[in-house]
């Protein structure tokens, strides 16, 4: 496992030029270039074509978190204006449907622009809707090095919190997009299939998606499959330590439906026939979350099924799990372990979180494919995709640089198979 800790973050650099970071989406959403990269080469397209490249009989992954409006701005009488960026209940984000639905108060672990302007314990905002007056108050009830706690109250209490985001909230825009967030970027940063709320940044792979091309996919016979990862703020955090060992990876909460995992279950039982599906994820955060899967089969046969039953809503893969587990087991059998679970215990869906670090020398259990964007120098993102790909990773970036591709959030698509 050292040789993995050991990963030196310089040599996954590259210089990106600011005016190659999209700062606003195409006004059609698969009309972004595609680069395709197979069998050692590169060739491009546009993502309207995808289905074009993607093998007949495919699964296709994605996650289908919704983006929630997390950032709330209060003036001062002085005029200061104080932004309090909501990350998660203070509870933890298996409370999240809780506090969404709470009346009258609700209690955030957030993160303050300007802290040192709010001198007063207090701030309130007032606000019409629905021709009433309403006033939103924020109180800070606690504070850590790394996020505040944030007591929000509100008058009347006949409205939720998330109305309260919905109504009050502006779009969490990346911090390398630089513009305030506008009206139309609560659609445009927002995949067409978005389910679950609780991000605060959007799986962009899946930006290009249209229905035009979910139309064409059925008809290559392409399932589409769902699974749910809140991506949190702390994806843009870059990798500061030269070495990867001293990196600390962030965690988010992942959920799947039982239907998900016993089709990957049956798809395995056809491994190495022609009835095999090749399994592509549509995102870096779909790939972390389907690869954290095979680490809970792992746990439970660690600890036995018995014994985990009580602790499964609450599993955490650890940051580096992959790399220094001692239990090998096939992916197939980790899956028949979480299945087991499942059925005894009549649960349709398990949740959890991971903190999973993917960097190269990772063995993929599950993908076959990766959609995805081109993501920052020295990013653990980055890192994700050279682990897929190899050194090529190199080689890809720098057609998409010399052929001027856009980059980031609002940027174009990429479609990457394995050597």
């Amino acid at each position: 496992m050292d040789i993995y800790k050991q990963i030196n973050i310089n040599d996954y650099n590259y210089e990106l030029p600011k005016n190659y970071i999209a700062q606003f989406p195409l006004k059609e959403r698969d009309k972004s270039r595609l680069l395709i990269y197979q069998r050692g080469n590169i060739m491009e397209d546009i993502f309207f074509n995808i289905d074009k490249y993607i093998p007949f009989n495919s699964l296709l992954i994605f996650n289908d978190t919704r983006v929630i409006k997390a950032r709330l701005f209060f003036n001062k009488p002085t005029g200061a204006k104080i932004e309090i960026f909501c990350l998660e209940p203070e509870q933890g984000m298996e409370f999240l449907h809780t506090e969404f639905n709470a009346v009258g108060c609700s209690t955030w672990k957030c993160l303050v622009g300007k802290s040192g302007k709010w001198k007063h314990n207090v701030l309130e905002k007032e606000f019409q809707y629905n021709d009433k007056t309403y006033k939103l108050f924020a109180r800070v009830k606690d504070k850590t090095p790394e996020y505040f706690v944030i007591e929000f109250k509100w008058e009347p209490p006949n409205i939720n919190f998330h109305s309260i985001l919905k109504i009050f909230g502006e779009t969490p825009l990346p911090p390398y997009i630089k513009r305030q967030a506008l009206p139309g970027d609560e659609s445009t940063y927002q995949t067409i299939y978005a389910q679950k709320n609780g991000s605060v940044a959007a799986p962009t792979a899946g930006f290009h998606f249209t229905d035009e091309i979910f139309k064409k996919l059925v008809e290559k016979n392409i399932k589409t499959l769902y699974l749910t990862l809140h991506i949190g703020i702390a994806t843009f955090k870059p990798v500061k330590s030269e070495i990867i060992a001293k990196h600390k990876m962030h965690s988010e909460y992942i959920c799947f439906e039982k239907s998900l995992i016993k089709t990957l279950y049956n798809n395995l039982v056809n491994l190495g026939t022609d009835s095999y599906r090749k399994t592509i994820a549509v995102g870096t955060t779909s790939t972390r979350a389907l690869e954290s899967l095979y680490y809970l089969g792992t746990q439970i046969s660690k600890l036995g099924v018995e014994k985990l039953q009580s602790k499964l809503f609450s599993f955490k893969i650890n940051q580096w799990e992959p790399y220094e587990t001692s239990v090998k087991i096939s992916t197939k059998e980790s899956l028949e372990l979480i299945l087991e679970v499942m059925e005894k215990e009549s649960i349709n869906k398990i949740s959890g979180e991971t903190e999973m670090i993917i960097v190269p020398g990772f063995q993929y259990k599950f993908i076959d494919g990766l959609i995805t964007n081109f993501h920052l120098p020295k990013s653990t993102l980055l890192l994700l995709v050279s682990a897929f790909v190899g050194d090529k990773w190199r080689e890809i970036y720098d057609y998409a640089l010399e052929n001027k591709f856009r980059f980031l959030s609002y940027g174009d698509g990429s479609l990457l198979f394995k050597e």
